[in-house]
This record gives structure tokens, sequence and C-alpha cells, in this order.
């Protein structure tokens, strides 16, 4: 199966010259680490657990669009786990920081 960058690429390289894409680093920023710091993702590690997590289809392109404004856009190149990753990490830092008043627990509420 063609990946999303497959499908979507230009097919006229004429209109636009050859752009620099980036990978985002892979290593953990050690100061990070310490006592009281916010937790950071784990980034591109190989990983001991998995975990299965069950999407519609409209939400599986909202993902797809955000690789690929992140790439257009940022030149940052990331797979889908690295991105749901970072956003998890985001959404748990902001539960950690604000409790009942973080984005989470509102929308969950609102449910």
């Amino acid at each position: 199966m063609p990946a999303a960058d497959d499908l979507f690429r230009p097919t006229d390289d004429t209109q636009q010259g050859p752009r620099r894409v980036r990978a985002v680093a892979d290593d953990a920023d050690a100061d990070a680490a310490r006592e009281g710091a916010p937790r950071r993702p784990s980034g591109r590690v190989r990983h001991d657990e998995k975990m299965t997590v069950y999407v519609t289809a409209d939400e599986l392109l909202d993902i797809e669009h955000a690789r690929l404004l992140l790439r257009r856009e940022h030149g940052l190149a990331v797979d889908r786990g690295r991105l749901v990753r970072e956003a998890v990490a985001m959404v748990l830092a902001d539960l950690e920081a604000q409790g009942a008043e973080s984005a989470l627990v509102r929308r969950l509420v609102e449910e």
C-alpha cells in the first residue's frame, strides 16, 4: 500500500524547487529527566510496549494532514506514531499541570 507521501506528492517538479526536510531529533533531553521537569515523549527509540488505538477515517485523515503540514510548513519529517506520542505527551502534561482545568478533563466532561 502506498504511503501518503506517494499519493500526495506534486506531479510537476518545475513549479517548486527541491525542499529540505529534516528529521526530528531522536535524543531525549537529559535535563528533562530531573525531578519536577515536565514529562517528555520517548521520541524515536525502540519501544517496549504496544498499544492499538482505533480511529475513524476522518481522524486518520486529520493525523495524516497534520503530518504532511509539519513536513510542508515546518520541514519536520515525523511518522504517525511520533506525532501521536507527542500529542499524548502534551495532553498528559497539561492534565498534570492543570488538573480539572485541563483541556482533556473539559473535553471528557463535555461528552
